[in-house]
């Protein structure tokens, strides 16, 4: 065998016990007549000791030749440290070699595997088989493991059964752009891979599953960013005979488990928050409640006093900062000239300091005395030592901006602490959104999501107002899930593609498996699905995915290590019936 132990595991209880190690060479010390080395795995490192006057001269000298990621197996006996090093797992001893074989040697590497490594994110991306061995890689796939094994025992112990769904679908109009793949065998004819199993966890619940999951790879053709990549991957779930409820009842506990068994946290109910609180308090669908800084709505305490910007906005609203009173005109002016960014769009931004001693000062002292502004620290729950910020203008795109403001205030101020977790429900989401260019309805989750009943007669006459029975889980800030009840019925389901602006023939050609389906006998059902690559960053204390994916591609949506992806040869074309236009 290549080894009795891994690296991580020795201590003093095994001194004087003959042991076989094998792995990478960390780095090494050459004192001359002794030389350490250390010797890293994916359990840890061990320190190895090649001593003149104690080992084989032949082995002695080999040690000098090693370089660093050099892969090696070596036995000898485990001693005492001399100097112990209590950093270290291992650091009570040492293994006194007294054979080594060079299994493999190495090129020096790119960059240093090392926690702190001098290796920028793109070469790192090119040789990421190299960057898995630093320890921050390492254990962020080892804690994605950890997480992904906590659902499946915990989905698994209430019945869910674990079903595999298709790759090679067929391409839907729904929703993001859909990756396509040509068929060789079906001339002109093209899959496509799965934006979610959607149809196919709902062909379960006819099929008689009653309660489905499935850890999914799912497939996205749009544009990319650090949370964001064409491939990710979904815990997926359905149940059959089952209300919004049950649900949220269910997955409300795997997150109470989750949160548990990685962290030993206890967390209590989970709050609820409708959609529309949620845009009209925090600005956005997925509110980070781990701090305050709620909106105070503003147009009846600040219009109508002869300043004419908020006099003509749709919507004057603003937000306490904690403790900001005390920023420096420098850091006000930086902050405007923030929110002034293309990405934000804001045109400026009026600001109020409420002092100790119970006065105001604003930027707008011309136009406000101060028992108008008082008016405005009540609306907005302002304290003495904080800062207003009010922005205004069209309503929802107020809103947007000043939830930007708000996130980067509380990054600024250390109120977004990665080891607290604040999980809610946002429900009540719109059935229905209006493309203003085209002119037509979409589904704001998508076409299967039931409306609630009480809603129903609004399709034909108010289709915005109509709510969907769906729901989002958000945890600090980000939605890490999301589902809803389903549409189990032909009838409903054909009103609902009618509303979409589904022709039947349209409707047929898309999607006619599932109405067929549904004629047999649907049960009603709903369900949920996670990001699990959102989930277990956000779980790991980090806000980006990257990390928590083996081999993830960059903001190119290109895997830069395996140079994908690429052209292909004129005869695969001509397989499969393509000819390139490059125009």
């Amino acid at each position: 065998m290549y080894r009795s132990h891994n690296c991580g595991e020795l201590n003093a209880s095994h001194v004087n016990t003959q042991v076989t190690l094998a792995g990478w060479v960390q780095k090494s010390r050459d004192k001359g007549f002794m030389n350490w080395v250390d010797l890293r795995d994916r359990y840890g490192i061990t320190q190895l000791l090649f001593d003149e006057s104690r080992s084989e001269k032949s082995v002695f000298e080999l040690a000098k030749t090693l370089g660093r990621e050099f892969v090696i197996q070596v036995k000898g006996t485990v001693i005492e440290r001399e100097a112990k090093n209590k950093n270290m797992p291992t650091g009570d001893i040492e293994i006194l070699v007294t054979e080594m074989t060079i299994l493999n040697a190495s090129l020096t590497p790119p960059f240093t595997i090392e926690d702190e490594t001098d290796g920028g994110e793109d070469i790192r991306m090119k040789y990421r088989y190299l960057d898995i061995r630093r320890n921050p890689v390492k254990n962020s796939l080892l804690f994605r493991h950890k997480v992904a094994q906590a659902v499946r025992n915990y989905l698994s112990n209430l019945d869910f059964c674990e079903v595999e769904t298709p790759y090679l679908i067929k391409s839907t109009p729904e929703g993001a752009r859909d990756f396509v793949v040509p068929s060789r065998m079906n001339e002109g004819q093209f899959y496509a891979l799965p934006q979610s199993p959607q149809t196919f966890k709902q062909l379960l619940m006819v099929g008689g599953m009653d309660k489905y999951f499935q850890i999914v790879k799912c497939f996205r053709d749009e544009d990319l960013r650090a949370d964001r990549q064409p491939e990710f991957t979904q815990i997926d779930c359905e149940m059959a005979f089952v209300e919004q409820e049950d649900i949220l009842n269910v997955f409300e506990g795997l997150t109470r488990h989750l949160l548990k068994e990685i962290h030993g946290l206890d967390v209590e109910k989970f709050p609820r928050m409708t959609y529309d609180h949620a845009m009209k308090t925090y600005g956005n669908d997925k509110p980070d409640i781990r701090f305050g800084m709620e909106f105070g709505e503003l147009n009846a305490v600040a219009q109508h006093k002869e300043f004419p910007v908020f006099n003509s906005a749709e919507l004057v609203v603003g937000i306490a900062a904690p403790g900001c009173a005390a920023f420096t005109r420098k850091e006000i002016d930086a902050l405007i000239d923030w929110v002034r960014r293309p990405q934000i769009g804001a045109t400026g931004m009026v600001y109020v300091k409420c002092e100790e001693d119970g006065t105001f000062k604003s930027s707008v002292d011309k136009f406000y005395d101060q028992a108008d502004l008082a008016q405005w620290a009540k609306a907005t729950g302002a304290k003495a030592g904080d800062m207003i910020f009010v922005l205004s203008g069209p309503a929802d795109k107020t809103r947007t901006q000043l939830s930007a403001i708000r996130m980067e205030l509380a990054t600024r101020l250390g109120l977004r602490n990665p080891a607290e977790f604040a999980p809610l429900w946002v429900v009540d989401f719109p059935l229905l959104e209006l493309d203003e260019e085209s002119g037509r309805w979409h589904a704001m989750h998508h076409p299967f999501t039931s409306p609630k009943p009480e809603d129903m007669e609004l399709l034909a006459t108010n289709p915005g107002k109509v709510r969907a029975n769906a729901y989002d889980m958000v945890l600090n800030g980000n939605e890490i899930g999301g589902g809803s009840i389903r549409i189990h019925d032909k009838a409903t389901q054909q009103l609902m593609f009618k509303y979409l602006g589904f022709t039947e023939e349209e409707a047929r050609n898309q999607f006619g498996f599932l109405m067929d389906a549904f004629q047999f006998g649907a049960p009603p059902h709903g369900g949920l699905a996670f990001g699990l690559d959102r989930l277990v960053a956000i779980l790991g204390g980090q806000e980006t995915i990257r990390d928590f994916i083996a081999f993830p591609k960059n903001n190119s949506g290109r895997d830069v290590m395996i140079d994908a992806p690429s052209v292909i040869d004129e005869l695969q074309l001509n397989e499969l019936h393509i000819k390139l236009d490059m125009r």
